[in-house]
């Protein structure tokens, strides 16, 4: 078995000091089988940026017309993913058949995938592998490696397998769109947006205790989210949980999505070295354990 994937950073580029990581995960993915190609925009060399928009989108594009290339892994974060946006080709990634990987800023990317091509994504950073220092990233990502050939097969994997407990309701289903809530609001507004009707929106932060999420709440509110979503999944919300906050992301998101909407919480889809991976644009049940 030899899998070749990309390596890209839509996002801010990665700085010198994070050099070793990168050269890590190279190494953690060559054994288990996998053959990283990494794209020549990696490195910030002016300010954030690897590479102007349209240098960080053609890289992206190339890996989508590579037919050698499996999957599209984005190792970065931060703040400028959307610039690239407006630079892809989305017909050529709706043929494609290769799913796009990354997480926090990359939410702009996975949710803009959806909503172009209604191809799916994964929330996931696969720098966890590295960040991860009990080898249980390692060993789910070998599984899925193994296993997974098909996409009901990804949903079956102990990768994409997390747990969760209803906070309100207790039961929903739909295509989930959303991840990172901050960069998400990035898309409101414009052709990038998902439709948000009878789906399942999933939240999670890094950054941001309450005033910030009160902020992002309202904006959802305000654009009328709320009132056409099925449920919502609440992943980590670092600071927050970090902080203690009161109140807490649970109780705001009642305060704002109101009384009737289910809403379910999960400690593993978020910024965490542990987390689990999650399907964007798929269709997804949750029921009550």
């Amino acid at each position: 078995m030899n899998k070749k994937v990309g390596i890209v950073c839509c996002s801010n580029g990665q700085k010198t000091e994070y050099k070793r990581d990168i050269e890590k995960l190279g190494v953690i993915l060559k054994k288990i089988g996998v053959t990283p190609i990494f794209s020549k925009y990696i490195y910030e060399i002016d300010s954030c940026f690897s590479g102007n928009a349209s240098e960080r989108a053609k890289t992206l594009m190339d890996f989508y017309q590579d037919d050698d290339i499996t999957a599209i892994y984005d190792i970065s974060g931060g703040d400028i993913a959307n610039e690239i946006l407006p630079y892809l080709d989305y017909d050529v990634i709706k043929a494609s058949n290769k799913f796009f990987w990354g997480y926090s800023d990359l939410t702009t990317v996975i949710n803009a995938l959806y909503a172009k091509t209604g191809c799916s994504s994964v929330l996931y950073q696969i720098k966890n592998l590295v960040w991860d220092k009990t080898g249980k990233q390692e060993e789910l990502y070998k599984k899925h490696v193994n296993t997974a050939n098909e996409k009901d097969k990804l949903n079956k994997n102990a990768l994409f397998d997390f747990e969760y407990d209803f906070v309100q309701g207790s039961s929903m289903s739909g295509i989930v769109i959303g991840g990172n809530i901050r960069c998400f609001l990035k898309l409101a507004g414009t052709e990038y947006f998902p439709d948000v009707t009878d789906k399942i929106l999933l939240l999670e932060a890094m950054s941001g205790e309450t005033p910030q999420m009160v902020t992002y709440l309202n904006q959802l509110k305000q654009i009328g989210v709320f009132d056409k979503l099925n449920g919502i999944l609440l992943g980590t919300f670092i600071a927050m949980e970090g902080e203690n906050c009161k109140p807490d992301i649970i109780e705001l998101v009642k305060r704002y999505a109101g009384d009737m909407l289910p809403i379910a919480k999960t400690p593993e889809i978020g910024h965490r070295s542990n987390s689990k991976a999650i399907f964007i644009g798929e269709y997804k049940c949750f029921e009550k354990h």
